[in-house]
């Protein structure tokens, strides 16, 4: 009997991301009560919704490069790297490279060390750091406004409880 064929890169890629029906859904969007649950929410959507926020940060990326065209090439290949060798392989199966089995962390330092010099090379810093400080603004609104995805308990406890009364549970002396 053979094994099911392994689904491409592209169907992986599409496992991972969450529905942007999800991401964009405005029923979930609410203002935080406290700098603590801003943090907290942040942190949770950006866990949550990592694939979709680093999609977002490639396509600003990506907008940013229109006008470099060799720029723009060096760039679709390393995103080809991005996409084929981190976001769209199955994190159960290690890569594995002449025998010896490749940690995630050593991919995304190797892959981060080759775009950055890829942007030295381009000459493009310019570009890039506009295109990165635009996906962390949408990053930042959009975790801050949205309601984590899981009813997990804060780590803040109490802290982050819904207070009715400006008051609290303060009696009048």
């Amino acid at each position: 009997m053979s094994s099911p064929a392994p689904p491409s890169p592209a169907t992986q890629l599409r496992q991972r991301l969450r529905p942007w029906p999800q991401f964009f859904d405005l029923s979930a969007i609410s203002i935080p009560i406290s700098l603590s649950d801003t943090t907290y929410r942040i942190n949770q959507n950006l866990r949550y919704f990592f694939p979709n926020y680093a999609l977002i940060f490639l396509i600003t990326l990506f907008l940013s490069l229109v006008y470099h065209p060799i720029s723009l090439v060096i760039f679709l290949i390393i995103s080809a790297g991005w996409i084929f060798l981190y976001f769209s392989r199955n994190r159960d199966d290690p890569l594995v490279l002449f025998n010896y089995e490749i940690d995630d962390k050593i991919i995304l330092g190797f892959l981060g060390l080759l775009t950055l010099l890829a942007l030295i090379f381009a000459k493009v810093w310019k570009n890039v750091f506009v295109s990165l400080a635009i996906g962390v603004l949408i990053l930042l609104i959009h975790g801050s406004l949205r309601a984590p995805e899981e009813d997990l308990e804060s780590p803040y406890g109490s802290l982050l409880s819904d207070v009715t009364s400006p008051q609290g549970d303060y009696t009048m002396v």
